[in-house]
């Protein structure tokens, strides 16, 4: 269950681009106020509109901009975050220890044919090459090879979380068994 949004927090703060597809759509509304606005269309015409500007055009933006920035610092100088809140959403690191995830039958062709794809190609680049194996993975017509080693390597994987799983819960449980159970040093201080 993800974490609820805290309300009191302050909007965060509004760029030049997103205040003026804000006084586009106002002015659209303005002028059509009973169509329904297509987010797609409406979107790619904003940023048509918005790369075709001069920068004195964008000024305005700009300075709408500015000023949402300071009411946001303002408003985020008296913000107090709710009692345990740390803040950081960014995502977990991965565990160094955890096994490597299962490889497809795509990569373990891309490992197979990687190499001479480079060496007839040199002047290629990472996303080139990537692109020249995409469209030879296309082209095979028997992929078995690489879908057993896909299948055998998920079974690899499997195998190893299993294992992973158990290391880390006999860890955690050890962990748990050390905070609950006093040490001989402290089970000796208590009888004094």
């Amino acid at each position: 269950m993800p974490p609820r949004k805290d309300a009191s927090k302050p909007k965060g703060a509004m760029t030049s681009y997103a205040a003026f597809v804000q006084v586009c759509r106002d002015e659209h509304k303005r002028k059509h106020p009973d169509d329904q606005i297509v987010f797609a269309e409406f979107s790619k015409k904003c940023s048509e509109r918005w790369r075709s500007m001069s920068d004195k055009e964008k000024k305005r933006f700009e300075d709408i901009a500015a000023k949402d920035k300071a009411r946001y610092q303002r408003e985020m100088a008296g913000y107090v975050p709710p009692a345990g809140d740390t803040g950081n959403k960014r995502k977990a690191k991965k565990d160094p220890n955890a096994p490597k995830r299962a490889l497809s039958a795509f990569f373990f062709f891309c490992g197979e044919f990687r190499g001479q794809v480079k060496e007839k190609n040199p002047d290629f680049t990472v996303g080139d090459i990537a692109k020249e194996l995409g469209k030879r993975w296309e082209k095979v017509t028997d992929k078995s090879k690489y879908e057993k080693m896909a299948a055998d390597d998920k079974v690899r994987y499997e195998k190893a979380m299993l294992a992973y799983n158990k290391a880390g819960a006999a860890a955690s449980s050890a962990k748990k068994s050390r905070a609950t159970v006093p040490s001989d040093d402290e089970s000796e201080e208590d009888s004094d």
